[in-house]
C-alpha cells in the first residue's frame, strides 16, 4: 500500500513500519486518526501518542491533500461562475473552494497602480543671511 500524498524522501526522520502504515491508513480512512491508528495495529486510545510523534508528517499529509484538491477547487470556482442553473449550497461550495486555493497559495493578487506626474521642477535656494543682519542691528542698539 503506497501513500500517494506523502513522500518521505524529503524527511530526515526515519519512520517505523507501523508509523508508515498509520500514514498510509490516513488516506484510506479519509483522515480519521483514530481509525488509521487502529488499522495500523496500535491499541485503542493510543492514537494521541501517534499523532504527537508524527505531528509534522500529518501536517505535511494535510498540505498534500489540499494541494491535490486545488485543481478541483479551481474548476468548481469556474463552474459556479459559468452556471445559470441554481446550485444547492452554492455559497458553501464557493467558500470551500476559495479556502482550499488560499491554503495552497493560489491567492488573488492585489495590484497597486502608482503614477506620479510632475509638472514643475525643484528649486534649491541659497541660505538666507538674516542672522548676520540681526546681530549687527542688535549691536547698534
Amino acid at each position: 500500500m503506497t501513500n500517494t500524498y506523502l513522500t518521505h524522501q524529503k524527511k530526515a526522520k526515519t519512520l517505523t513500519e507501523r508509523q508508515q502504515k498509520f500514514l498510509d491508513c490516513l488516506l484510506i480512512t479519509n483522515g480519521d486518526l483514530k481509525q488509521a491508528a487502529k488499522l495500523a495495529g496500535y491499541s485503542n486510545g493510543s492514537h494521541y501518542q501517534v499523532v504527537k510523534a508524527l505531528k509534522s508528517e500529518i501536517i505535511d499529509f494535510a498540505t498534500d491533500v489540499l494541494a491535490n484538491s486545488a485543481p478541483e477547487a479551481a474548476f468548481k470556482l469556474v463552474e459556479i461562475m459559468n452556471t445559470n442553473k441554481p446550485m444547492p449550497q452554492i455559497q458553501n461550495k464557493l467558500q470551500a473552494a476559495q479556502a482550499i486555493l488560499d491554503r495552497v497559495g493560489v491567492v488573488k493578487k492585489e495590484r497597486l497602480d502608482v503614477n506620479h506626474n510632475v509638472t514643475g521642477g525643484v528649486f534649491i535656494l541659497p541660505a538666507k543671511a538674516i542672522e548676520k543682519e540681526v546681530i549687527e542691528i542688535e549691536d547698534e542698539i
